[in-house]
């Protein structure tokens, strides 16, 4: 046998003797010690091979404030009566204040049919490329505008579908809206 490897063996005897000569309670806590280090190193290398902790943590914490928005959006939405809900003065509808306005503008995500075609009359290319393509809408929007003050809603048409190469976006400001007790729905779009 090779020297290094003799050596090795009668260093390794030696000192395995002397951990089997040891109490249990320390062979107990070593092998304790032994396996918490085993674990915090493969934990270590897991979060740093998959190191994906602070950015979860960071889109659970967008997640909850979301859904604590949406919560206090929907409370808001059902304590709202029935029927149109407008911004503006003249008229028997229920008179929103700027607060309110803002808030049902942030919870509205529905455009019904009935504002898509009104706003729609007034911009004739998109009202063909509307029909053309089955009545099919690619994307709605509803924000509300800081620096106005306003309610900014709208629509996109293409015609990508039936071989028109356009797409027109329809928009303009969210005058009303219509509250069904469960959600908001705009109403009606004043286009520009």
């Amino acid at each position: 046998m090779d020297k290094w490897k003799v050596t090795g063996m009668i260093f390794a005897e030696k000192y395995l003797d002397k951990i089997k000569e040891l109490p249990e309670t320390v062979k107990q806590l070593a092998g304790l010690v032994t396996l918490m280090i085993v674990i915090f190193l493969s934990f270590f290398i897991l979060n740093n091979i998959f190191g994906e902790g602070d950015e979860l943590v960071a889109k659970m914490k967008i997640e909850e404030d979301r859904i604590v928005q949406e919560r206090k959006l929907n409370k808001l939405i059902s304590s709202l009566p029935s029927g149109i809900l407008v911004s503006f003065d003249g008229t028997d509808h229920f008179k929103l204040t700027v607060e309110l306005y803002e808030a049902v503008c942030n919870a509205t995500k529905l455009i019904p049919q009935r504002a898509i075609m009104g706003a729609n009359f007034l911009n004739y290319r998109a009202h063909e490329i509307y029909t053309m393509n089955g009545n099919k809408i690619s994307e709605t929007f509803v924000k509300w505008d800081k620096e106005k003050n306003k309610c900014f809603t709208g629509f996109i048409v293409s015609g990508k579908n039936v071989g028109v190469d356009e797409t027109i976006t329809v928009s303009g400001e969210a005058l009303s809206f219509l509250s069904t007790g469960i959600d908001t729905r705009v109403y009606f779009i004043k286009n520009f």
